[in-house]
């Protein structure tokens, strides 16, 4: 019978858990994706940039995303639970809350480990390849530096402008080109479609014209006589053009967000530099806390999930989220003034958790005790409010209508 709980519960718990873990995601990633839309089209790059973009940040969301969405899986699965007595039922054949607990304590373990996988070693790689793509847009590579409607210089006395840009650059429509060569030639094509390919050399790609016009401008006479140029149309013309010499990207390490765990643990050990330590255990810390803080939400998701007898209030759903977010933000304060100093960065990261663990446990204890309802004056409360606002409400309206009928009368 305890396996079929057990079977019972990991389904209802597995499809609201995922469902909430990627809207969770993706609503994170909405605003930033709209910024990040602005920065690459401000640069001039591809749109298909974004995409490589949201993919490195996405491990840092999902560092928030994963504590949401096991608490709303655990939570919403033992509300329905609660909400059509099958809880009620379960209590009274002897299954107690503790024993309800194991299914939720094997997802928070997982996850945690998950979690550990991923603020541990994959983020700090992500968050690197992130300001490295930063870093390729900003610097002018080619692709990134050429904007449709504006004159481009691609160095080597070359510069070109496009009229329009399709798939994302393959396709480029009226194309003007003009080189200018060290003995005075000077080269000026117009071009109705254009594309860049690669080659054997990584220092040149080719610049391929179709259907266009070539003016070929031979170099002054030695006594200055201008020479006379030549015109030529073509259905295809190739182009060497010479990269850009780029600067080579720093490598990955500049500041605590770019470090995994060991190398956060080496610093803590080995930094001469007191508050280079002080930064690296304040990431540290609050890294590992991230982790932890699985075996604390199945308590709060369980207390949070029974609402008050005869009631099908939400409000625990609403407190959890908040509750969260709130220690979430508490301890990304404390990473902060850790490294500043201010505040112990130890201390800044697990006096919260002590206080999120034993606020979580409280609740849990209140709930096992018989006729526990963790929230049921919150819910009392929340509904005397809801009510006075709604008469007010009403009273305002009553009052509004009477005023518009005086007015109506007069």
């Amino acid at each position: 019978m305890t396996k079929r709980i057990d079977r019972y519960l990991f389904s209802l718990i597995l499809v609201p858990l995922f469902g909430t873990l990627v809207v969770a995601a993706m609503l994170l990633v909405l605003d930033r994706m709209l910024r990040l839309f602005d920065f690459v089209i401000n640069e001039g790059g591809p749109v298909s940039v974004v995409w490589r973009m949201l993919g490195n940040l996405l491990p840092e969301y999902l560092s928030l995303g994963i504590p949401i969405g096991v608490m709303l899986g655990i939570l919403l699965a033992f509300r329905r639970l609660a909400t059509s007595s099958e809880l009620d039922a379960l209590l009274a054949v002897g299954v107690s809350y503790r024993r309800l607990l194991r299914v939720p304590f094997l997802f928070a373990i997982v996850f945690a480990v998950v979690n550990f996988g991923i603020v541990g070693w994959l983020q700090p790689v992500t968050r690197y390849a992130y300001e490295n793509l930063r870093f390729e847009l900003r610097s002018g590579a080619l692709g990134a530096s050429i904007k449709v409607g504006e004159f481009a210089n691609l160095g080597g006395g070359m510069t070109l402008r496009v009229e329009e840009s399709r798939n994302s650059g393959a396709d480029l429509r009226g194309l003007f080109v003009r080189a200018a060569g060290k003995d005075g030639t000077i080269i000026a094509a117009t071009a109705a479609r254009g594309t860049f390919l690669a080659t054997d050399d990584p220092e040149y790609i080719l610049l391929r014209l179709r259907d266009g016009t070539l003016v070929h401008t031979p170099r002054p006479g030695p006594d200055g006589t201008p020479a006379t140029p030549r015109v030529l149309g073509f259905a295809q013309h190739d182009l060497p053009i010479r990269l850009p010499d780029m600067a080579a990207f720093r490598k990955r390490g500049e500041g605590n967000l770019e470090a995994t765990l060991p190398e956060l643990l080496r610093t803590m050990t080995t930094a001469k530099d007191p508050a280079e330590r002080r930064g690296a255990s304040a990431t540290f810390n609050r890294r590992i806390v991230q982790c932890v803080i699985m075996f604390v939400l199945p308590f709060l998701a369980l207390a949070m999930a029974v609402p008050p007898k005869r009631s099908t209030s939400a409000l625990g759903v609403f407190l959890s989220i908040i509750a969260l977010v709130t220690f979430h933000k508490f301890t990304e304060y404390g990473e902060r003034m850790g490294a500043l100093g201010r505040v112990d960065p130890v201390l800044a990261q697990w006096v919260p958790y002590a206080l999120f663990l034993g606020l979580a446990l409280w609740l849990f204890r209140v709930l096992n005790r018989p006729g526990g309802q963790p929230i049921g004056a919150l819910d009392r409360w929340f509904g005397k409010i809801t009510g006075a606002l709604s008469a007010l409400a009403g009273k305002l309206v009553r009052r509004q209508n009477w005023a518009d009928d005086v007015l109506s009368a007069g």
